[in-house]
């Protein structure tokens, strides 16, 4: 069975205030033309379909247009919910949607249900496990912790269940929204930490196929079995150097998994420039980013007057401006913002506690931290659903 691994669309989202709906249905475009010139007997889809909740229409109308296209191919469609999308929307229909040949796998409860679909060697069943936050769904899966890898490895043992009383033979692919270890992260994925983890190890998904996973926004391989598709659109500068692309996977009679990446398009390239000003302006090594998207790292001393300008006339689409300024010895390296990055707001917090206490914060006190950062992503998560 031929299956497209894809994931991460984030249809709606934009790139520095710049729209991506053209790129979005272009890439819309080149999906369908993959399927239909490679022959692929089923596409997935591991989450955040939608960039946020509640979506503008032109996203709404965008999913709709590729539904039609895909169902109208003939080709059966798997598709999960992912943490930027709201479940419950993404869900409503889906039992009429499903007749068409496009399943949706929105509820936990259903993870251990899967589609079925047959080629000449006989049935593969395909297990949806959309996004789980854990503070949510613990119930649901009877989990003393609510946290990522006892929630997801709880839905895996019904998946494991139901495995084992299917025909012999019967091949497995998993489908899951998640972030695993392993994985390399980038700067435009929204942070799932639950606890101060928000990772899962791959052996969670031991005893299947192939595990087609979505969230983080670069293409990886974890092993042979376990992929992620990555984002078919860069949506951060910090994916300059990523080839955007999905996995067209094979699987064989046995289980056997060969995979092959297909290029997605690219609206525009990415470049990170750094240096000061007048440098930027004036080196001639820069002159084939006429075209790109340019985020620049001003390292004068002294803010310049209107620096995104004149960046603008050499640049036309530079879109982002960050002023590093170069530092006497002696003087702070970093910036307040440089300081912070790649820190969660949990280590921030006990950062905080720390200066103005002259110590920080004790086991106990770090539970109730983690504990008040959870408890506000899940209200938020509530908050944006109901809404």
């Amino acid at each position: 069975m031929r299956v497209l691994h894809t994931s991460d669309w984030h249809l709606g989202r934009a790139f520095h205030r710049v729209s991506l709906l053209d790129a979005q249905a272009a890439f819309i475009d080149h999906l369908v033309s993959v399927v239909r010139e490679e022959q692929v007997d089923a596409v997935v889809v591991a989450g955040d379909v939608y960039d946020r909740a509640v979506p503008p229409l032109s996203a709404v109308e965008l999913f709709d247009d590729a539904l039609h296209r895909l169902a109208d191919l003939g080709v059966p469609v798997v598709m999960i919910s992912g943490n930027h999308d709201s479940a419950r929307r993404l869900g409503v229909g889906a039992g009429l949607i499903g007749k068409a040949g496009i399943h949706l796998r929105t509820a936990p409860a259903d993870c251990g249900t899967p589609v079925v679909l047959r080629d000449t060697h006989g049935d593969v069943a395909f297990y949806g496990l959309p996004y789980l936050e854990p503070a949510l769904v613990k119930d649901e899966f009877k989990v003393d912790k609510p946290a990522h890898e006892p929630v997801l490895a709880a839905a895996m043992d019904r998946v494991r269940a139901d495995l084992s009383v299917r025909e012999a033979g019967t091949r497995s692919v998993v489908l899951a929204h998640a972030f695993v270890t392993g994985g390399e992260p980038s700067d435009s994925e929204r942070d799932i930490t639950v606890g101060g983890v928000q990772s899962v190890p791959a052996g969670v998904f031991d005893g299947v196929d192939y595990v087609a996973l979505g969230h983080l926004h670069g293409c990886q391989t974890l092993t042979e079995r376990v992929r992620y598709s990555g984002s078919p659109l860069a949506y951060s500068f910090s994916e300059q150097h990523h080839r955007k692309t999905m996995w067209l996977v094979d699987l064989g009679p046995g289980g056997e998994v060969s995979a092959e990446r297909i290029d997605c398009p690219v609206p525009r390239p990415l470049a990170r420039i750094e240096g000061r000003l007048d440098d930027l302006l004036a080196d001639p090594d820069l002159a084939a980013l006429t075209e790109h998207w340019v985020e620049a790292m001003l390292t004068d001393p002294v803010r310049p007057d209107e620096p995104m300008a004149q960046l603008a006339e050499r640049f036309p689409h530079v879109l982002s401006l960050v002023f590093a300024p170069e530092r006497r010895p002696g003087e702070a390296q970093a910036s307040y913002a440089q300081r912070l990055k790649d820190r969660s707001d949990e280590q921030i917090a006990v950062d905080f506690v720390a200066h103005v206490r002259g110590a920080g914060p004790d086991e106990a006190e770090q539970a109730l931290l983690r504990g008040a950062f959870d408890a506000v992503r899940v209200d938020e998560t509530v908050r944006e659903v109901a809404r």
